[in-house]
């Protein structure tokens, strides 16, 4: 049995706090770019790159010294309150639950920037007791501090007991808005033997059968994701629930190649982003994460072709029914959405031409 009405599920945790959200908006978001906003030469580089990227994140914690921690607290503060971020959203990861800082984030930024901060990313999520702690707390702030919409909270998979609650956590709160792969530190909890932070391994692989019962002959390998499995578990539980997954860190910064590989095949299997840890990424994510020109002309041309979106046709030598238009129509509506905001792909999406 529930231990509540639904009726009661989107109704303010708080008295004067915004009532929540019965849909989470689909913005898009192909790059999280992190930065340290104790550090005043990248802080000094925001104001820049707004509108450059979907998602300007202000990280809180790993990355940023215990030593710093205030200063960035109290920076994330002031370049919120200095700057006009137009489309771009702000986010932030605030310190883990059963750190000594985390409160503190709470209480400061939600009064002194709630009106600007569009998510709260909260790291090392275990269970649905951890979305509720933060869903109540955030209600109590936001009405003590008088804001009109709610903040809403993004959870980081980065343990095994997270991974096996994925759908409870992504159900725990009208306030989730998504989930990203945690590479890192799931790989620690679960005891890997890797220390990339996220990516394949050469280890990783699987090798073809012998030749002609030779066993000690060439035989090629196919390198394996490590990550496959946690992706695509964390893509189902988030289209369940109406909310939207997101691949993480690479943190092999040179690897340019690899790194677009990786976020290839996030997009594929469904997320809608990933995280930025240099600037480099952030072209190759907003790229990835767009659909190509010659992906929306086909979307575009099934749609068109399908009418009334019932029986079948043949296009191109193939058949296409309602389940092809329901897939061409995910891509042509990420294309509006992205068409709006990104001057560049509007252009180059006007421009196709469906024969």
């Amino acid at each position: 049995m529930p231990s509540k009405s639904p009726k009661d599920f989107f109704r303010p945790l708080a008295v004067g706090a915004p009532a929540p959200l019965t849909e989470i908006p689909a913005r898009p978001s192909r790059a999280i770019h992190f930065f340290d906003p104790s550090n005043e030469k990248m802080a000094a580089k925001i104001p820049q790159m707004v509108g450059t990227v979907d998602v300007l994140l202000g990280n809180l914690e790993d990355a940023v010294k215990a030593d710093n921690k205030l200063a960035a607290r109290e920076g994330l503060v002031r370049i919120a309150q200095e700057t006009d971020f137009g489309p771009t959203q702000l986010w932030t990861r605030i310190n883990a639950l059963d750190s000594p800082w985390v409160l503190d984030d709470l209480t400061t930024l939600v009064p002194a920037i709630g009106d600007k901060l569009d998510v709260i990313m909260v790291p090392k999520v275990q269970g649905a007791e951890d979305i509720h702690y933060v869903d109540r707390l955030l209600a109590q702030l936001e009405a003590k501090a008088g804001l009109s919409r709610p903040i809403l909270v993004h959870a980081i998979l980065e343990t095994a007991r997270g991974v096996a609650n994925v759908e409870e956590i992504c159900g725990a709160s009208p306030r989730m808005q998504g989930l990203s792969l945690g590479p890192a530190d799931l790989a620690a909890d679960r005891r890997m033997k890797t220390t990339r932070v996220g990516g394949g391994h050469p280890g990783y692989l699987v090798r073809q059968d012998p030749v002609d019962g030779d066993v000690a002959g060439t035989r090629t390998t196919y390198q394996q994701d490590l990550w496959h499995y946690t992706i695509a578990r964390m893509v189902d539980a988030c289209a369940m629930h109406g909310i939207y997954p997101y691949y993480g860190p690479f943190g092999d910064i040179a690897d340019v190649v690899a790194c677009e590989d990786q976020f290839r095949n996030a997009f594929l299997l469904g997320c809608v982003g990933t995280w930025s840890l240099h600037p480099k990424q952030i072209e190759i994510a907003n790229r990835v994460f767009s659909p190509s020109v010659e992906d929306i002309r086909h979307a575009r041309r099934v749609v068109a072709a399908m009418g009334d979106g019932t029986g079948a046709v043949m296009l191109d030598g193939k058949m296409e029914d309602d389940a092809s238009l329901k897939q061409c129509l995910v891509m042509v509506r990420l294309a509006e959405q992205l068409a709006a905001i990104d001057p560049a792909l509007k252009a180059a999406y006007d421009a196709i031409e469906v024969d």
